[in-house]
């Protein structure tokens, strides 16, 4: 019950500060008649039939078509979203809602908003909507929501995986495997156990959290950076201990997991000076957003062996041309953004989306927690 009304206060203290001042706030409720639904996600093509529940791709439209045309909206979906004359730049003067997620971003700028005259939610579904710019929709008085909490496990789950991908040095033995090769020496000189290391998480909400718990029984020296300090009594019962200052704690660490949300403040936070005062060896897993760290600082990293792995999901931009540095570095085992849409975590987000927009139908508040831009306001984590 604790810890329960810890979250719940601190959904409510999340808009406690950055009023945006001046904005014109449309009220969350939708007039009468139908509404024009954009939904943009990446498309599925032949495996799109594969799985029933495969409710996250262009094809399976978040399972909510048939409920919205039912009530007489307009659903549209696309994976086209770049340029002036993508699919999406078409409907954008005349759409009421427009849902995207972290993974196929349809990114929301400035002028986007500008054009977009019916326009009131902007909804992700996912967690992390950093692919709007906030400020403005802010300003133009939009709701922006997104379904807190629905892919966290899934998000904790691959950055462990990563962890040990890169201490075990599995990659290359892997690829051993596959090319007809068998050298045990090419990878045990660089395989070390997970036990006795340093892991560092910079940021620790709800994905750091629980990454921070799944870490407990392999016996490692857990540190946590965060704007807040954990509860006494949680703190205690995951072993992890407080750094207030991060550049204090990143050279302790022989593993540092990022698990911010990128901002004004923490893009580009990683570049080369603060890369350069690492551990030499140091492992890196970064699931929270690409442009946290600068691309060529970490390139450059890779390949004099400052950073011994780096591993993680997401790009600055994406989709990631061909010719992104990081697809070619030494030791890295990146892979396209999926580790928070996992099935599970689709029909979770797919829910959620489905329960705001009945509650936009209705005219009804969201989940103090699923907020991200309300009445002008942005959410903490994003000031």
């Amino acid at each position: 019950m604790a810890m329960m009304k810890r979250v719940a206060e601190s959904a409510v203290r999340a808009f406690a500060l950055g009023s945006t001042s001046g904005a014109l706030t449309k009220h969350l409720h939708a007039s009468a008649g139908s509404k024009k639904i954009v939904g943009v996600f990446y498309k599925a093509n032949e495996y799109a039939a594969m799985n029933p529940n495969f409710v996250g791709c262009v094809e399976g439209a978040l399972g909510i078509r048939d409920w919205l045309e039912s009530q007489g909206h307009q659903y549209i979906v696309t994976d086209d979203k770049e340029g002036p004359d993508c699919e999406l730049e078409k409907h954008i003067p005349d759409l009421h809602v427009l849902i995207s997620t972290p993974f196929h971003p349809a990114y929301v700028t400035a002028e986007r908003i500008k054009k977009a005259k019916n326009l009131q939610l902007l909804l992700t579904a996912g967690i992390g909507s950093d692919h709007i710019d906030l400020k403005a929709a802010a300003a133009a008085g939009l709701t922006v929501a997104e379904v807190t909490g629905s892919n966290v496990v899934s998000v904790a789950e691959d950055e462990l995986m990563r962890i040990l991908i890169l201490v075990r040095n599995f990659l290359p033995g892997h690829h051993q495997v596959i090319s007809g090769e068998w050298n045990v020496a090419g990878i045990a000189y660089r395989a070390y156990d997970l036990e006795g290391k340093t892991v560092g998480t910079v940021g620790a909400g709800r994905i750091g959290r629980l990454l921070l718990q799944r870490l407990k029984p392999f016996n490692c020296n857990l540190l946590y950076h965060d704007r807040i300090k954990m509860d006494p009594e949680l703190e205690n019962q995951i072993g992890a201990k407080f750094e207030e200052d991060v550049d204090v704690m990143l050279p302790k660490c022989d593993i540092i997991v990022i698990n911010m949300p990128l901002t004004e403040k923490t893009k580009g936070m990683f570049n080369k000076e603060r890369i350069a005062k690492l551990k030499k060896g140091v492992l890196i897993v970064n699931n929270a957003r690409g442009a946290i760290m600068d691309t060529q600082a970490v390139a450059d990293a890779c390949s004099s062996g400052h950073i011994a792995g780096y591993s993680g999901d997401v790009w600055y931009p994406q989709p990631a041309p061909k010719d992104h540095p990081w697809r070619y570095m030494p030791n890295q085992a990146m892979t396209p953004h999926i580790s928070g849409t996992t099935i599970d975590a689709q029909l979770r987000y797919a829910a959620g989306v489905k329960d705001m927009l009945d509650r936009y139908f209705k005219g009804e508040d969201f989940p103090a927690q699923h907020y991200i831009v309300k009445e002008g306001q942005l959410a903490s984590q994003y000031q």
